[in-house]
């Protein structure tokens, strides 16, 4: 039987401007980094992609080397878009993002026009698309003149292949100053995307003021610092967690050390009728700085969990006080 979306898909979610553009995004939106590649079960991925559009979430967000193995997440989504999707693209907003190695040799990562405008050719094909909304620099790459990143980006938009510009894990002194260089060549910067959570707030040390003083939205990746912000390290180091496989962005040491704050944290959440997860996704949404959160999900119950977070996105003063001193220990 062919998918058809839920009529009442737009209902209940919440849609944030992006900056000054006019662009608006869903306060939630659904990355494909970890989940959505050939390793994993198509048919859950599937499903997963089909419940977020039900719910509201327009906003699907890939880049070249997600999967494993690389590229594969873009297939696996294209396959989707062909299958069931198609009929609604223009009620999408698809993303993709290039800077990191994706193929051998010198041309294969970082920020050239040359790889800039490869990886994206590649992109499109592998998702079946003729165009993507957002095309990000997924990474400020130190050899590459940033005014040849940036016109990059700006030929891409202007040759139609995407809508709008973005950058991502750049720091504030570089996004103003690529965020003026495509403001001079005709090709405003939509987006930035920084990673950022309660244990990881680099960002409020100058970016979002930037960002807000650019009229740049600011969507934020890793809200639940990969897995430590949920209830899935309340009890102890699960044998099956990301925290106890040997190699990884998150290891066990980290997860002890912050072991204490996680459960006061937790303490906070259950008064306020939440789960960890979802006051961490909230916290970040009381800022009308970010656009969005993007969320990832190994299946649709934890998706649906965590667009719970939007039932309750209001904190109290006490309540963000002792936030803060749990934060600060």
């Amino acid at each position: 039987m062919s998918y058809l979306p839920s009529p009442s898909r737009y209902d209940s979610m919440i849609y944030r401007r992006c900056g000054f553009s006019g662009i608006k995004l869903p306060a939630i939106s659904l990355g494909l980094w970890h989940n959505f590649g050939h390793v994993d079960e198509y048919d859950n991925s599937r499903q997963m992609l089909l419940k977020a559009f039900d719910m509201g979430i327009t906003h699907f967000d890939l880049a070249n080397n997600y999967g494993p193995p690389p590229g594969s997440a873009e297939e696996n989504f294209g396959k989707v878009m062909k299958n069931d999707l198609r009929p609604w693209r223009d009620e999408m907003i698809i993303s993709s993002k290039a800077g990191y190695l994706m193929w051998p040799g010198p041309y294969g990562e970082w920020g050239s026009k040359k790889y800039l405008v490869a990886s994206l050719d590649q992109s499109l094909k592998r998702m079946g698309l003729d165009y993507v909304d957002i095309f990000y620099h997924h990474r400020p790459d130190p050899d590459t003149p940033l005014e040849e990143t940036m016109a990059a980006l700006s030929l891409i938009v202007r040759q139609g292949k995407a809508l709008y510009a973005g950058i991502s894990n750049y720091p504030a002194e570089l996004a103003l100053e690529a965020s003026r260089i495509l403001r001079r060549l005709g090709t405003p910067c939509l987006i930035h995307q920084p990673s950022y959570s309660m244990f990881n707030r680099w960002v409020e040390d100058g970016l979002l003021n930037t960002l807000e003083q650019e009229g740049i939205g600011c969507i934020a990746f890793s809200p639940l610092a990969q897995g430590m912000l949920t209830n899935r390290y309340l009890h102890g180091i699960p044998k099956d967690s990301r925290a106890a496989k040997p190699h990884g962005f998150l290891q066990e040491d980290r997860v002890l050390q912050m072991m204490p704050k996680i459960k006061k944290l937790n303490e906070i959440a259950v008064k306020r009728n939440q789960s960890l997860a979802q006051m961490a996704i909230a916290w970040l949404l009381k800022d009308a700085r970010i656009t969005s959160v993007l969320v990832g999900a190994s299946s649709v119950q934890q998706l649906k969990d965590n667009l719970g977070a939007l039932d309750n996105i209001a904190f109290t003063a006490e309540e963000l006080l002792a936030i803060d001193e749990i934060l600060a220990r």
